[in-house]
């Protein structure tokens, strides 16, 4: 009998909506992901610290941890710090370097982990991935998709709107990565996966053609949802695919390259795909996605993050090799440096004539 359906790994619960962070006990009991509230929390000391007072009188039971840091030794030193207590689930607090290392010390253990985001910087907050810093660099490490996701939308606008912001350049990126998986296919008859790719793909055109600002609402719940849904596109083709391309690779050159200057990721991949689509000769939607990240407050200039144009020039050309097999549009392409600055200066021209 033919396979009619399959099921798609995405956590049980996904509540977005101002208010939500106070009905995290209730979702915990009433998805019987912990009737005991015997509960390993991950928090930062910053603004998870902070957050602690709020929701510690209605998780009695649980055990707080500190994470240091977003290193592979921070989620390995959690792991050991939680293997004592007998847990019913792990539920990691705060931004993206929390729930990295919360999502690898609970796959490390064998527990569940609940996601409570407190910023939407990035697609990692539902994504089967925890990128951790390591000896070489920044690894990406392969997790369990979270079993239930709370973001708090009065928590959200509490945070700095740089956070929004590159969560924004992050989710609009995808329009370009999945365009980066259809020229594989193509070329290398690479195979893709039809659902997680428009998956991801509306997610980005959501958030680019919505009217809304950084602090409205109706935009931060489409920006959530479409982060969310980036990571379930992942967890469904069982890799990066949907949401890392030439944007991907540009960013991590700057931040290989330049690793006390880099902007923050968001930034730099939103750049990235806005000059990718130029490469690919979609000019139209480069100036498009420009046009919006530049709305949001987001660079499209490599000197909006302090760059110069050569410094951009050398970061693209040695994109490609921070992911070898990879194949985009800067693999198709070759572009000899000449190549790159003269693609530079179209780009920047269209922008800026």
């Amino acid at each position: 009998m033919p396979i009619l359906t399959r099921l798609i790994p995405s956590p049980v619960v996904v509540d977005i909506r101002p208010g939500a962070l106070s009905d995290l006990a209730n979702v915990l009991a009433d998805q019987r992901i912990s009737h005991s509230g015997r509960l390993a929390v991950a928090v930062s000391g910053g603004s998870g610290a902070r957050l602690r007072e709020r929701v510690a009188p209605s998780l009695p039971g649980a055990t707080w941890f500190e994470v240091g840091g977003g290193t592979l030794d921070d989620a390995v030193r959690l792991a050991d710090e939680m293997k004592s207590g007998r847990y019913d689930a792990v539920v990691g607090l705060g931004g993206g370097k929390v729930i990295d290392c919360a999502k690898y010390a609970a796959a490390r253990i064998g527990l569940p982990l609940v996601a409570v985001a407190t910023n939407l910087s990035h697609d990692g907050i539902c994504s089967p991935v925890s990128i951790l810093d390591n000896d070489a660099g920044r690894g990406s490490y392969g997790v369990p998709t979270p079993i239930a996701l709370l973001i708090d939308l009065d928590v959200i606008r509490e945070t700095p709107v740089r956070f929004v912001r590159s969560g924004i350049g992050d989710a609009v990126s995808n329009i370009s990565a999945v365009a980066d998986w259809e020229l594989a296919n193509r070329v290398n008859g690479e195979k893709i996966d039809g659902l997680a790719a428009a998956m991801a793909r509306q997610a980005g055109e959501a958030v680019l053609r919505h009217p809304g600002d950084c602090v409205d609402d109706g935009f931060l719940t489409v920006l959530a949802e479409g982060l969310v849904l980036s990571g379930i596109a992942m967890s469904i083709a069982g890799h990066t695919r949907p949401s890392s391309g030439a944007c991907h690779e540009i960013s991590h050159a700057l931040d290989l390259l330049y690793p006390k200057r880099a902007a923050s990721h968001g930034e730099q991949v939103g750049l990235g795909a806005a000059f990718a689509m130029h490469l690919r000769g979609d000019h139209e939607g480069s100036f498009l996605m420009a046009a919006s990240l530049r709305r949001h407050g987001l660079p499209v200039l490599a000197e909006d993050i302090g760059f110069s144009a050569d410094e951009f020039v050398r970061a693209v050309e040695f994109a490609p090799e921070t992911r070898p097999g990879r194949y985009t549009i800067l693999e198709h392409l070759e572009l000899s440096p000449q190549g790159i600055r003269k693609a530079y200066a179209d780009y920047a021209a269209t922008l800026t004539g």
